[in-house]
C-alpha cells in the first residue's frame, strides 16, 4: 500500500526561526511552499520533504531522526563542520567515529551524525 508513497519525517522545535535558519541556511535545504500555516517543509533530494513543526519543550529522542544519503560523505563533513556543525563521537563497538566524526566499516556504508539547535540527531550516510 504505501511502497510508492514519499515519506515526510517530522521533527519538532521549540524555536522555529532558529530551526528554519539552521535546516536553510547551514544545512543548505531549499524550503518548500506550502498553504498558508502549514509548518515549514524543506525539500531532500528525490522529492523527500522534511517538516519541522513547534513544540514548546523539546523532544527527547536518543537516536536519529533523519538521514540523508550523500555521494561524498567527506566533502559534506567537512562542509558543514565549516559551517559550524558538530560531529558526534562514537566508540560503541561496532561504531567508532575518526576524528572527524565519520563511522565506517571495510565493506560497509559510512556514517557521521550531528545535533540540530534543539539536540535532534541527524546523520549523513554513503553507501
Amino acid at each position: 500500500m504505501l511502497a510508492n508513497a514519499m515519506v515526510a519525517p517530522s521533527i519538532s522545535v521549540t524555536d522555529l526561526d532558529r530551526a528554519v535558519k539552521f535546516y536553510g541556511e547551514t544545512l543548505g535545504l531549499p524550503q518548500a511552499d506550502g498553504p498558508a500555516g502549514v509548518p515549514p517543509m524543506f525539500q531532500c533530494g528525490d522529492g523527500t520533504m522534511l517538516l519541522i513543526y513547534p513544540r514548546e519543550a523539546p523532544s527527547v529522542a536518543d537516536h536519529t531522526l533523519a538521514s540523508f544519503k550523500v555521494d561524498d560523505i567527506e566533502s559534506v563533513v567537512d562542509g558543514l563542520s565549516a559551517k559550524g556543525v558538530t560531529f558526534e563521537q562514537y566508540d560503541m563497538g561496532e561504531i567508532k567515529t575518526d576524528e572527524r566524526g565519520i563511522a565506517s566499516e571495510p565493506q560497509g556504508p559510512k556514517a557521521a551524525w550531528f545535533n540540530d539547535p534543539d539536540g535532534n540527531i541527524l546523520g549523513i550516510f554513503q553507501m
